[in-house]
C-alpha cells in the first residue's frame, strides 16, 4: 500500500480548542463541537487529548472519532519518569489500550514534574536523570512490543524543556523525539536546529508558531507560561517567528513519513463565537501547511524546498 501523501497526514489536537489536562486552564469546549470543527477544518485525524475528553472505554473512544470521520493518531501522555519509586507503566498501558482500540500508534511522552501545570519545574540530580533515561528506553521498548511508537516531547514546565536537557536525552537514551516547534522555542531552543541536527531521531511532529517577543519574556521568567498562552503566545502557522517552512523542508528532505499535528495552545475565558473562535486559526494553519506540503513538479517548489534545507534558507 502506498504511503499517504504529506497533506493527508495533517492532524489536529484538542488543545487548539483550549482543551487541556491542566486544572483550571479555562473554558473546555464540548467533545462534539471540537470533533465536528476538526472535520470542518479539513483535518484527517486527531490526537486523543487529556483524560476525560474522549469517553473512558477504549472502544467508545474509537467510536467517537469514527462518528466524526476522524482517524486516531495517538496522544500526549505526561508521566513522572524520574522517581525511582514510581512505575509509569500502568498509566502508559491505559493510554496504549485506547490507542490500539482506535487504530492509533503514537505514544507522545512528556517527563512530567509530578505537580499540576507548567509554570514551575524541579532540577534533577544525577541519580534522577539516570532513572529518567532508563525509564524512557524501557517504555519505548514496551510500547514497541505493543505495536506503538513512543517519542519524548520536550515541553515547557516539564523535566525536559531546554536544549541541554534535550541533548542529554539524545545522548543518554535511544528514544525518538516528538519535535514540537513551539515548546522548543519557548524553552529557549531553536527548533530548526533540531530539525537539521537530529532529524533522524524525529518520529512525530507538533507544529506551532510562536510570538517570539512573548516567548522571550517567558524564557526570562517575566511571564508565566500559562499567562503567556492567554496573551497569544501561540499563533497560526506563518503568523509567528518559528521557521516552520524551513522545518518542513528539513523533514521532507529527510523522508519524514509521520504525522504533522497542528497544535496552537489556547486558553478560552468562555464559549467562543462562530467568527472569532479556534476554528478560524486552525483553518489558517491548515491552509499554510497544505500549501507547503502539496506535491510540486520536478524543479519546482519541491526542489526549492530541498535547496532551502541544504542552504539553511540563506
Amino acid at each position: 500500500m502506498a504511503e499517504p501523501t504529506a497533506a493527508a497526514r495533517i492532524a489536529g489536537a484538542p488543545i487548539s480548542w483550549g482543551v487541556s489536562e491542566v486544572p483550571g486552564w479555562g473554558y473546555q469546549m464540548p467533545l462534539g463541537t471540537v470533533l465536528a470543527q476538526m472535520r470542518e477544518a479539513g483535518l484527517a485525524a486527531t490526537e486523543f487529548g487529556p483524560d476525560g475528553f474522549l469517553p473512558d472505554a477504549p472502544r467508545d473512544k474509537a467510536a467517537a472519532l469514527t462518528e466524526h470521520g476522524l482517524a486516531a493518531v495517538g496522544g500526549f501522555v505526561p508521566v513522572v519518569l524520574h522517581e525511582s519509586g514510581h512505575d509509569p507503566r500502568p498509566e502508559v498501558d491505559r493510554a496504549i489500550d485506547g490507542f490500539l482500540a482506535a487504530g492509533a500508534d503514537n505514544l507522545v511522552l512528556a517527563a512530567a514534574t509530578g505537580t499540576d501545570g507548567y509554570d514551575a519545574r524541579p532540577e534533577l540530580d544525577a541519580g534522577q536523570w539516570a532513572v529518567l533515561l532508563r525509564r524512557l528506553d524501557e517504555l519505548a521498548a514496551h510500547a514497541a512490543e505493543r505495536g506503538v511508537t513512543a517519542s519524548l516531547h520536550p515541553h515547557v514546565g516539564t523535566v525536559v524543556e531546554q536544549r541541554g536537557e534535550v541533548d542529554r536525552v539524545l545522548d543518554g537514551s535511544a528514544v525518538p523525539l516528538c519535535l514540537d516547534t513551539g515548546h522548543l522555542l519557548v524553552g529557549g531552543a531553536d527548533p530548526r536546529d533540531l530539525s537539521r541536527s537530529a532529524v533522524d531521531r524525529i518520529a512525530h511532529t507538533h507544529l506551532k508558531d510562536v510570538d517570539g517577543a512573548l516567548a522571550e519574556r517567558v524564557v526570562a521568567g517575566e511571564v508565566p507560561f500559562g499567562e503567556a498562552v492567554s496573551q497569544g503566545l501561540f499563533q497560526p502557522l506563518g503568523a509567528g517567528d518559528v521557521d516552520v517552512a524551513g522545518i518542513l523542508a528539513d523533514l521532507s528532505a529527510a523522508g519524514y513519513a509521520g504525522w504533522y499535528v497542528l497544535e496552537q495552545d489556547i486558553r478560552l475565558a468562555g464559549a467562543p463565537d462562530d467568527e472569532g473562535g479556534p476554528l478560524a486559526d486552525v483553518r489558517a494553519s491548515v491552509a499554510f501547511l497544505r500549501d507547503r506540503l502539496a506535491p510540486a513538479p520536478a524543479g519546482g517548489r519541491a526542489a526549492q524546498a530541498r535547496d532551502h534545507a541544504v542552504t539553511g534558507g540563506e
